[in-house]
């Protein structure tokens, strides 16, 4: 099997120039830094011990930002290396002002350019989060005898189902970790179907909070603009829900006159299309990035940059969170919670489902099945005009206690 995901990735290598270039154009790749995805390197090794961590894209960025912002201060690491694949994961780290942290490109999971990056990183340990399984990275890891853990494992039964089938070939790449954390029942339940030894339970990251989460604050040309405006807020939208929301607009405006939506898309490479919905509707619309004074008669207020969203769920009483409607998986809702917002949702939540159905039956959370029910939903919560019950408190003193343990975890790997 790893000589046919080999043959298969080489020729995604051949192909790479093309699949640049039209990234490129898409704006889906960072005009220079694209070659770090090639192990031409931006940043210097540093002497000293050295800790890697992978994540795929922006979720998996934030989860662990409280965990480095522990690490940096440890004396015995000297360097923190963090590895993503998307372009917004690497500007969403650009908002952090680290002193040991640098961030590069994931190399494409060729078995020459993986070795490459080990020997010139030369990491003390990998930590991997999530559900990041690359083959050759993993095979050169055990190959040159590199500690590596899975922190926050999460494995869903749709992805359970994919490796399974897979049989002994997915069974060795989940056993070459050295120890694996799973993040829920779920997760540890597939993990132990994959026959993987070494487990431990800690809890899930997604939990523990970043110091900068508190500090966040929308302008105050915004403030103003709201002063004197109901208002509501759809985050982490795909295609589809930007149409729900301006719908549901339309419907709520119809008893509330000053009603303000305010729309965060998951992608922002996605605003020409979004805007473009609004104006078919007669919507009058604002962009975040303009940075000038609002129109009193706008309507829809779009947030087209990336790391503002917290400073957004601090003042928003009502959050649909995306992904969930229209498109499967759904979207954290620890970090609205966090703010004690009243969360609602769509039935596709499969990425997260403990973590909505602990939200659920505490009444933080609600489910909706369609565009009608979250007209309903969000009419109800408007007439209410509170925000959730001092739900933020409890999941602060649970995130503590896990990152807590993780890093107690880590230091305890390092000194081994």
């Amino acid at each position: 099997m790893i000589f046919i995901y080999r043959l298969l990735i080489n020729l995604i290598l051949i192909f790479s120039p093309l699949i640049v270039l039209f990234r490129l154009i898409k704006k889906k790749e960072h005009f220079t830094r694209f070659k770090e995805k090639f192990t031409y390197f931006s940043q210097k090794r540093k002497k000293g011990n050295l800790i890697w961590l992978h994540g795929a894209s922006v979720g998996e960025l934030m989860s662990v930002i409280p965990l480095i912002e522990k690490l940096e201060k440890k004396k015995n690491i000297k360097q923190i290396l963090v590895t993503t694949s998307t372009l917004s994961s690497a500007k969403i780290f650009n908002k952090f002002r680290f002193k040991k942290t640098v961030h590069q490109f994931f190399p494409l999971d060729t078995k020459y350019l993986s070795e490459k990056f080990l020997n010139y990183w030369q990491p003390n340990l990998v930590i991997f989060i999530d559900s990041e399984i690359w083959p050759n990275m993993l095979y050169s890891l055990k190959k040159k005898d590199i500690y590596h853990i899975l922190l926050n494992a999460r494995v869903t039964k749709k992805t359970f189902k994919r490796w399974i089938k897979l049989g002994n070939f997915s069974k060795k790449l989940f056993q070459s970790f050295n120890c694996v954390y799973p993040q829920n029942e779920e997760t540890l339940k597939h993990l132990n179907k994959l026959e993987v030894k070494n487990i431990k339970k800690i809890g899930n990251l997604k939990f523990s909070e970043s110091i900068l989460d508190l500090k966040e604050t929308v302008n105050q040309n915004l403030k103003n603009f709201l002063n004197h405006k109901k208002y509501w807020c759809a985050a982490s939208t795909h295609e589809g829900e930007e149409l729900v929301a301006a719908n549901t607009h339309i419907a709520i405006q119809k008893k509330i006159s000053n009603l303000v939506t305010i729309i965060i898309p998951r992608n922002i490479q996605r605003t020409q299309e979004i805007v473009d919905t609004f104006s078919n509707l007669g919507l009058k619309f604002h962009l975040h990035s303009l940075n000038k004074k609002i129109p009193k008669n706008t309507q829809i207020y779009v947030v087209d940059t990336y790391g503002e969203t917290k400073a957004f769920f601090k003042i928003c009483k009502i959050v649909f969170l995306g992904k969930s409607l229209t498109t499967a998986g759904g979207q954290n809702p620890l970090e609205p919670a966090r703010f004690n917002c009243n969360i609602i949702h769509g039935p596709k939540v499969s990425n997260f489902p403990e973590i909505y159905d602990f939200l659920d039956k505490n009444k933080i959370s609600f489910k909706v099945n369609n565009e009608n029910q979250l007209i309903k939903k969000i009419n109800e919560l408007f007439k209410k005009d509170i925000k959730s019950k001092y739900f933020g408190n409890k999941i602060k003193v649970m995130g503590q206690k896990i990152l807590k343990k993780t890093v107690i975890e880590i230091e305890n790997i390092i000194i081994r």
